[in-house]
Parts: C-alpha cells; structure tokens; sequence
C-alpha cells in the first residue's frame, strides 16, 4: 500500500468515526434542553429522567469525541505535513477558536451533570444552553477550515508556490463557509433525531414499552429531526447551485454529468460508466438538473467533457454516495410526513398509541440519518478531489514522505477499535440500569 493510499484510508476511518460522535455532541443538547425545559413547565418526571439520561449519554459520547478528535489533530500533522506547512498560518484562527468552543462546552456541560441539585432549575437549563450552543459552534468552526480547502481565500501564491500576503482573518469571512455549516449543522440534527426517535419506536414496537416516558423521547426526537429534515433540501439546493458555479467537475461527479448541455436532465440512480462516458441505468428528468443548476431550464451544465481527466473526482464513488444522500433523505422526510399526518389525525384522542407500521418505520431510519452524513462528506470530499486544496494543492503532493504510513493506520485503527468496545460496553450498561433518578432535581 502507498503512502497516499494509507493515509488517505487512515483519514476516511478516523473522519468517519469521529463525525458520529461529534454529530451526538452537536445535536444531542437541543434534545435534552427540550426535555428539561417540559420539567420545568409541567413537572413531568418522564421529562426529567430523559434530561439525566441523555445528560449522561452526551457526556461520555463527548470524551469519545474529544479522544478521536484529538487523535486526528495528530493526524493532520503526521500524515499531511505539507498541507499543514502551507495552510496552517491560513486556518489556524479557526482553530484555535474551535478550542475554546470546545474547552466552554466541557465546563458546561460538568456544570449540567454536577450541579443539577446545586442550582436553580433555571440557571441549570441555561447551563445546558451553553453546552448546546458551544457544541455547535465547534463544529461550525472546524467547517471554515473545510470551505477554506473547498475555496481557498486569503493569500497570493508566491514565484515558489507558496502563499504570500495571508489574511489570516479570511477564512473566517469564507463565502462557501455559512452554507457548509448550515447544510452540515442541519445534518447531525437530523441523523441524531432519527437516531433517537428510532431507538424509541423499537422499544415501543419490539418491548410493547408503551410508557410516557418513551412516547416522549420519541416525540422530542421527531420535532428535532422534523425541523432538520425539512429545512435540509433548501440548504442543499443552495449548495448544488454554489457547486455550478464554482466546483462544476463535483456537480458534474454527482449527476454522473459527462457532457457539458443545456437542458441537462436529473438522473435518480444509474451507475457512471467512466470508459464509455455515460450513466447507464438512470432515471431521467429532463431539463432538471439545469433548472436545480440555476433556476433556468436552458442553463448550460458544465460536464466532464471540459474538465482535464486527470481532474476528475472518482465519479462511480462521487454519484453513488450522493445518490445514496439524497435517497435517505428522500425516505427520512416521508416518514417525518407520515409521522405527524398521525400525530395530527390522533389530536384529541384519548390513548396515542402510533401505529406498529409506523414504528417500525422509525425503527428502521434510525441509522439513516447517519448514514446520509457520512455519504454526504464522501461527496464534499472526493468530490473535491485530486485537490487537498482546491486548485491549488494535490492531494498527493500534501501527503508524508515516509514510507511507513501502515503502521500508523494499524495503531488509530486500534485504537478506535478501543473506542468502540468502550462505547458499547457503556450503551450496554446505560439500557440495564435505566435512566437516573429523577426525584433528585429540586
């Protein structure tokens, strides 16, 4: 295996388990200020007990996090030492400010678990709001990092490639930043609602656990992944647009788009044949794609026909795992419908029991929401590709020289591995011992 290959699969590992669980310290807060907040107003114990155990939850899912996070602040480094040479004087600030989001989270969120019999109700929720807020401020943070490398800003190339004249504050006044943090703010709120809602229809469907208390964790979830589900399709139509415009071989990647038209159709599946230049298979909507493209059926979508071949992102992985997005969220929003037409036909009822079809419907999008984020950053990512720095610096020219990278890639995926024993051993125990006490707030 070469250097390149190895560190790039060491960096899809360590990416794509670190992105669960800061997507749970981004989206789970939100849930647990809800259920707090219903204690608050109605003393309802249910509620209260969701606040602890979801405390609970977010807390070790968050020193999870910090490990991986932290193994991946080693990573950069040891892996792409070129990249960091060029861009770190470019996207430190965002950095170092993504640290003190995530140092204020730690301190509140100690705060929230210590000092739920020490503090007013009050100030205690408004403790977990500045877990919420900081959570999500982290993650917005490390994404100017990620729009920097989609559209880099703030500096002249010198005779020797190297940048010159830098603006350090310009990665913070990005274009591409607001819709990326957007988009994937949105994301971890919708795959840790599903998430939740669907853990909470199979114990009602699976156990028969009928009780308040998990009808609702599962109705705190849906309004949660509810609001994210559908405000998501906007922001990503946004970014669609912003791709035409300025990364046309990714729109061109994730349509499986070979020829630059007017009148470019929409494709719904189909697989990218790359020798022969077409999408075989797909289902297409006429038109479409350039409509979506902007706003005008006749608009021309640049295809890879004008894109030089040693730039084109892998297009079978690219159209797949956009296809892949698109259709969990297609699937997640239906069932979101589905889900309050019920709610709304069963207002006024005496019981509210939801229909076994529907739980089991919940049930199974439970890993959908996670599965659309991870798809989605393949398409940010090897969409992007060959460049590390887009139009400016090749992947392969920003990795390590040395030629050991393998046993890097052993010793992190060791140690994720030790990280996802600790996980489920703790889930394990969480679902044996129940939620705390809820008697003890005052």
């Amino acid at each position: 295996m070469s250097p390149l290959s190895a560190a790039r699969v060491q960096m899809e590992l360590s990416l794509g388990f670190h992105m669960i669980f800061a997507a749970i310290g981004m989206a789970m807060p939100v849930m647990m200020l809800i259920a707090e907040w219903r204690w608050i107003r109605h003393r309802e114990a249910e509620s209260l007990a969701l606040a602890r155990a979801w405390a609970t939850l977010t807390a070790v899912l968050f020193a999870i996090g910090a490990v991986s996070g932290t193994a991946l602040s080693f990573e950069l480094g040891l892996l792409w030492p070129r990249f960091m040479a060029f861009a770190g004087p470019l996207i430190g600030p965002a950095f170092a400010l993504e640290g003190f989001a995530f140092f204020i989270e730690a301190i509140f969120l100690g705060l929230y678990l210590y000092a739920w019999n020490r503090l007013t109700p009050m100030a205690h929720w408004l403790c977990g709001w500045a877990v919420a807020v900081s959570g999500a401020l982290s993650g917005v943070l490390v994404l100017a990092t990620n729009a920097w490398m989609q559209h880099p800003v703030g500096f002249e190339l010198s005779a020797d490639g190297l940048p010159v004249n830098i603006d350090a504050g310009a990665v913070l006044r990005n274009p591409a930043w607001a819709l990326m943090a957007v988009h994937a703010t949105l994301a971890t709120y919708q795959a840790v609602g599903f998430a939740v809602a669907g853990t909470y229809a199979w114990r009602m469907w699976r156990r028969g656990d009928d009780t308040r208390h998990a009808s609702i964790g599962l109705g705190i979830a849906m309004s949660v992944a509810t609001v994210a589900t559908v405000l998501q399709p906007l922001a990503g139509d946004l970014l669609a647009k912003r791709a035409h415009e300025h990364q046309p071989a990714k729109l061109a990647a994730m349509e499986g788009q070979f020829t630059t038209e007017r009148r470019a159709p929409l494709r719904i599946g189909g697989w990218p044949d790359v020798e022969a230049r077409e999408t075989r298979y797909a289902i297409e909507i006429p038109g479409a794609l350039s409509f979506l493209a902007d706003g005008d059926i006749d608009t021309e979508v640049v295809g890879l026909d004008r894109i030089p071949r040693d730039e084109w992102p892998n297009v079978p992985v690219t159209h797949i795992a956009f296809q892949l997005m698109v259709g969990c969220g297609m699937v997640m929003l239906g069932v979101v419908a589905w889900y309050w037409f019920v709610r709304y036909r069963q207002r006024g009822a005496a019981t509210r029991r939801l229909p076994r079809a529907l739980l089991v419907a919940l049930a199974g999008c439970a890993p959908l929401g996670f599965v659309a984020l991870e798809a989605g950053w393949v398409v940010t990512e090897v969409g992007r590709q060959p460049w590390v720095i887009y139009g400016v610096m090749r992947t392969a020219d920003a990795v390590t020289p040395v030629a050991s990278v393998w046993g890097s890639l052993l010793a992190f995926t060791l140690l994720y591995a030790g990280l996802l024993v600790v996980l489920i051993v703790f889930l394990r125990s969480l679902a044996r011992t129940g939620a705390p006490a809820a008697e003890s707030h005052r």
